[in-house]
């Protein structure tokens, strides 16, 4: 069934078509809010990713689980889950988690905007977005980075498709990069907003016209596949004499002065095992709570609020279902570089404003946390301990945990 919602914004009108299903409605899946860019005017802000709106870890793993099941038996092999930095890193490690259990030798690999030391393998645009390059990494392993190279399916995940362009620039790039046996795409995301645009004829085109090929090139081979919670498609008007906005700088992909502490491979490179580095962040979290002289049976029957940060989103929701386990009322969420304006009849209606912990000197925030509504904030970052701003020094029950290494 087809339904229309318009929504109204400061800048413009939002009208969306979409279709319903047994398991999602709209209402389910997302809410709306504006963004702080002259590029695009409005956010889909998700209801299920733990990225803007706290969320319980169950509802989040459910939506995983439901994308990933929707991907078929049958995909050539080797295969590639790449997922978009930084809103869906977490979302395609999920994805990713879930299909090796019919897919064991499947690679996940996330790109980045976040400067590392392995060898770069290739870049792309996101045009739309407040931070527009992203990065991706090769493998240190020679056989697994060959295994990348050879793959005949790129599985892409996001939370959503508005237009399908940053589908095709990842294509794009990786076929540059030489990975030139792609036999199918398929594009996973929690909502796709891209309907109607045939994104494997405009994919082979505009690849044609960038490597001078002609449309007899092997491209046009590609099988391309669309997998989802919900779909439909956006218009958007402007509203005349809407006001101006002016966009701070998130947009660096430098590392920042301060060290990355161990936390495994979770996907900045390809890997297979993206829980790697877990047991750092739990040996963290263990030698904050004896500075505390507490335990994780603490934590019983208490309100939880587990933040990730930035990038850093996989292991935080993997430590936040690890206290669900002990009883803990538990709800995730995460630091985020996106600027987003606050209205109190949208979906984001407060913000935490701070300087990132990477030492970048960007401004960074937290949407729809107030800390002292929770009986323990854990934020989670992969830097020391105090290279965190000191706006969370004044909250009694934050605790920062970074990763750190058995003693």
């Amino acid at each position: 069934m087809t339904q229309q919602k318009t929504i109204s914004l400061s800048r413009g009108e939002l009208t969306l078509r979409y279709q319903t299903t047994a398991d999602y409605q709209l209402d389910d899946l997302l809410g709306f809010a504006e963004r702080i860019n002259p590029k695009r005017a409005f956010l889909f802000v998700s209801k299920v990713l733990g990225r803007h709106i706290p969320v319980s870890p169950d509802k989040m793993r459910q939506a995983f689980t439901q994308l990933a099941t929707l991907i078929p038996d049958d995909l050539p092999e080797p295969i590639v889950v790449i997922g978009m930095a930084e809103t869906a890193v977490g979302l395609s490690a999920g994805v990713h988690q879930v299909l090796q259990a019919r897919y064991p030798q499947a690679i996940l690999l996330n790109s980045t905007r976040h400067a590392q030391t392995a060898a770069l393998f290739a870049t792309f645009s996101e045009d739309h977005s407040h931070a527009s390059v992203h990065l991706i990494y090769q493998s240190d392993d020679s056989v697994l980075q060959a295994n990348v190279e050879n793959a005949k399916t790129l599985i892409m995940v996001d939370d959503e498709a508005s237009t399908g362009n940053t589908c095709q620039n990842v294509v794009n790039a990786l076929r540059q990069a030489g990975l030139s046996k792609i036999e199918q795409v398929h594009l996973a995301t929690l909502v796709d907003w891209s309907l109607g645009k045939k994104l494997g004829r405009k994919l082979d085109k505009k690849l044609d016209k960038k490597l001078g090929k002609t449309d007899n090139n092997i491209f046009n081979d590609i099988a391309f596949f669309r997998h989802h919670l919900l779909a439909g498609d956006w218009t958007w008007t402007d509203r005349i004499n809407a006001p101006a906005v002016t966009m701070p700088n998130v947009s660096t992909t430098e590392a920042g002065s301060q060290p990355l502490l161990p936390t495994g491979n979770w996907g900045r490179q390809p890997t297979r095992d993206s829980t790697s580095g877990l047991d750092f962040l739990l040996e963290g979290l263990h030698h904050t709570l004896r500075q505390r002289q507490l335990t994780l049976a603490s934590f019983a029957h208490q309100k939880i609020l587990v933040l990730g940060s930035n990038e850093f989103v996989w292991l935080p929701l993997l430590l936040a279902e690890c206290l669900a386990q002990h009883q803990a009322d538990v709800k995730f969420s995460a630091l985020t570089r996106s600027p987003i304006a606050i209205h109190a009849d949208s979906a984001v209606t407060s913000v935490i404003k701070f300087f990132d912990h990477y030492g970048l000197g960007m401004t960074n925030f937290v949407y729809n946390v107030t800390p002292e509504a929770w009986d323990w904030v854990l934020l989670c970052v992969e830097t020391p301990q105090d290279s965190v701003d000191e706006i969370w020094q004044r909250f009694d029950n934050v605790m920062v945990i970074s990763p750190r290494l058995e003693i």
